[in-house]
């Protein structure tokens, strides 16, 4: 034993040992201009560092102090070069912080006797990735003592042509993340993950432990989840998501990701029988009242609206694991009045990483065409677009809590994707409208098959871009008057025939119904007979068929929270005449006045005309009606004589008519409106995130961001030119959906 000690004493005391040698700083670009050698060429790299987030970029995360390299400076056509002054390798490890594109032509190299020697890209790509900024390791111990150069390059003008870097350090450590991994054995429902927004994203995987007969001791890890997330190392997380294990329940997982050796990560992650924040959740600060949003997570695209059983179902499309786009999966609701939601479990996973389950829609095989389930008791089916592979079906037999793919998928190759079915009742088939590209343009394909399962290409209609929808509706409520709407994810849609195989439109040009934040809408398959309420058109029959539709409210988000973005609120549409011919109408479900505090705030019903206050610097006439608003549902029956213009400012948002030009705007979305006499009808929605406003019988709707101010709780009228009459106004505070 003593024979060592003198050996291991000295390695104790050097001062110069490698692993206690400090490290050293090439560059951490912290100056207003880039240090004394360093020279750039071209336009990406300007004069100096840049301050975080260039004009027009994602935000960028992960670099430390204020500057960084970043040569997004004029977008991603710039193009140029940064080469540090010859500095001599000292250390076993260069050690740097990395993001953006990964080209070959956006890098950062080491360069020994004037050649490359190392190399390394931004991790990105495609769109939704990040512009985090991680760590990344060179060994270059095989250079020690050698003088070298660090050359930053951009030659890339493409999607993602461009490179963050920053902290350039030599060490005797790696910082570069190393694969890690923890197993835990599934005694609870779900494993809680936390996240950290703008961190950097993880790949990982959960593999299910099994043994090999005969040989005990050998093992095999199945994969059965596996995604990316911006995982929380080190520091607070901004909230936690889930993952749920029950179907492993008394099986050990093996969890595994890339992190830097010294990380607490993956000893954070923790087993519980309930989602994380349980008694926050729904009860969030921004959370909407009454707007489908996710318990927690991305979500978009509708998918799958089907009414069976008694339940409305809402599948879509979802992150589980971040508020930002990715990770594809279809989320899975229920309500029984299309308001007061009780989301499931994941609805649909995707097959594999990569081969994500995109929208698509779901029906009721009420004749068990598809031999999938009885006649006594129907199987759902639902299509969707798996990225991978192509339109692919899977069934259900308990009313969607699970699925089951068919084993013949795809069933539609093709470049294209979510598609939608429909049972053609005179043609007695089954049709599928979807998205395609061919011949360099864009289409709706109609593919036809009796049984869900076999499917032949019909016809192709031109001028059209993602999430098809196709229905048939009654034009003024007549039962034997029918047209088929085909309808698109922008919203605008053509009214013509269509026979199960050819739509024929009956005008070229497209009609809109919709403005502003609305996407990818989506109606109800098998929605049941319905007697109206209080019914707009002028034929409303004793019972019919509804249709009701849900949309994404694109690009709504809300600060702070762990959910994203929201749907719109379900409407029922109508197909009524108009000079220009049929056009849709649409009216927020009835079911929302069961939402509505029992007394209305305001109630004014044919009262003579009211001349509000005037402004003396503005000369508009404006009149406060109500303080102490959060979210409402308002009808508003305004009249006008003379006036220019007439509105409503709904806690901050602008509602105005311009008269003269005959249009509508909202917040910054504005539409033509042309009124058949002096009064302006409109039923007004107000959540935490939304305003959504129906005009003149809901000929013209819209949908806009607003997350309100705080400090402005009022409605206010006004006017300018003219006085304004209420024949109608009516306002109730709305209670929370959430609300149990």
């Amino acid at each position: 034993m003593l024979r060592f000690a003198f050996p291991l004493l000295l390695l104790a005391a050097s001062p110069f040992a490698a692993a206690d040698r400090a490290d050293i700083l090439v560059a951490d670009f912290e100056g207003d201009a880039y240090a004394e050698g360093w020279k750039s060429t071209g336009s990406a790299f300007g004069k100096g560092p840049a301050r975080g987030t260039l004009p027009n970029q994602m935000p960028v995360s992960g670099y430390l102090g204020k500057g960084l390299v970043n040569s997004y400076l004029d977008g991603d056509g710039s193009t140029g070069t940064l080469t540090s002054s010859e500095f001599k390798i000292e250390r076993k490890y260069i050690n740097f912080l990395v993001g953006g594109g990964k080209h070959a032509k956006t890098c950062i190299n080491l360069l020994v006797d004037g050649k490359v020697v190392r190399t390394a890209t931004g991790p990105n790509d495609k769109p939704g990735g990040s512009e985090h900024l991680d760590w990344h390791t060179w060994d270059v111990s095989a250079f020690a003592g050698k003088p070298a150069t660090i050359q930053i390059v951009d030659e890339e003008k493409g999607g993602w042509g461009h490179i963050n870097v920053d902290h350039i350090v030599m060490s005797d450590k790696k910082k570069q993340a190393e694969r890690m991994t923890r197993p835990i054995v599934a005694e609870k429902k779900y494993l809680h993950l936390p996240v950290k927004n703008g961190a950097a994203k993880r790949h990982m995987t959960i593999s299910v432990r099994h043994d090999v007969r005969p040989f005990r001791e050998q093992v095999r890890d199945v994969v059965v989840r596996e995604f990316d997330i911006e995982l929380a190392d080190g520091v607070e997380p901004d909230f936690w998501v889930f993952v749920d294990v029950s179907a492993f329940k008394g099986k050990t997982l093996i969890v595994k990701t890339m992190l830097p050796a010294d990380s607490k990560a993956l000893a954070s992650l923790k087993l519980a029988d309930d989602v994380p924040d349980a008694e926050k959740v729904y009860r969030e600060k921004h959370r909407p009242l009454f707007h489908f949003t996710s318990r927690v997570g991305w979500l978009n695209d509708p998918n799958g609206l089907v009414y069976h059983d008694g339940e409305w179902h809402l599948f879509y499309q979802h992150n589980p694991y971040g508020r930002e786009w990715g990770n594809m999966h279809w989320g899975h609701a229920t309500s029984k009045d299309l308001f007061r939601w009780k989301e499931h479990d994941i609805g649909l996973y995707p097959k594999k990483y990569g081969d994500w389950a995109f929208s698509g829609s779901a029906v009721v095989d009420k004749e068990n065409t598809s031999g999938w389930g009885t006649k006594e008791k129907p199987p759902l089916v639902l299509a969707y677009t798996s990225t991978g592979r192509g339109e692919c079906i899977a069934f259900s037999t308990d009313n969607g809590r699970s699925w089951k793919e068919y084993d013949k998928n795809p069933v539609v190759k093709h470049t294209g994707r979510d598609p939608k079915l429909i049972w053609h009742e005179k043609a007695k088939h089954w049709v599928m409208a979807v998205y395609t590209e061919a011949d360099k343009k864009q289409w709706i394909a109609f593919y036809t098959s009796p049984d869900l399962k076999e499917w032949k290409f019909a016809s192709r209609i031109e001028g059209f871009f993602e999430c098809p929808d196709l229905f048939e509706l009654p034009v003024n409520e007549k039962q034997d008057e029918t047209k088929w709407v085909l309808y698109a994810a922008d919203g605008k849609y053509l009214v013509g025939e269509f026979d199960g195989k050819e739509f024929k439109p009956d005008f070229k040009e497209k009609k809109q119904l919709w403005h502003g934040r609305f996407y990818a809408a989506q109606t109800f398959d098998n929605t049941p007979q319905w007697k109206p309420e209080g019914w707009n058109g002028p034929h409303p029959p004793a019972k019919r068929v509804r249709r009701v539709q849900i949309g994404w409210a694109q690009g709504i988000t809300f600060p702070g929270m762990p959910f994203n973005q929201q749907m719109t609120v379900p409407v029922e549409l109508q197909l009524l005449l108009t000079p220009n011919g049929p056009a849709l109408h649409a009216h927020p479900v009835t079911e929302l006045k069961s939402l509505r505090e029992e007394k209305p705030v305001i109630d004014i019903k044919k009262l003579p005309a009211v001349t509000w206050g005037v402004d003396p610097a503005t000369g508009m006439m404006r009149e406060t009606l109500a303080n102490d608003l959060d979210a409402f549902d308002l009808y508003a029956l305004l009249s006008f004589k003379g006036a220019k213009t007439v509105g409503l400012d709904l806690r901050g948002t602008k509602l105005t008519y311009d008269v003269a030009k005959e249009t509508l705007t909202v917040g910054n979305v504005t539409a033509p409106l042309k009124l058949r006499r002096p009064t302006l009808e409109l039923r007004i929605l107000m959540d935490r995130g939304s305003v959504e406003v129906f005009a003149d019988g809901g000929r013209v709707a819209f949908s806009v961001a607003a997350v309100p101010d705080e400090k402005n709780r009022k409605l206010e009228v006004f006017s300018t030119g003219g006085d304004v009459s209420t024949r109608r106004f009516e306002l109730y505070k709305m209670k929370s959906a959430w609300e149990k």
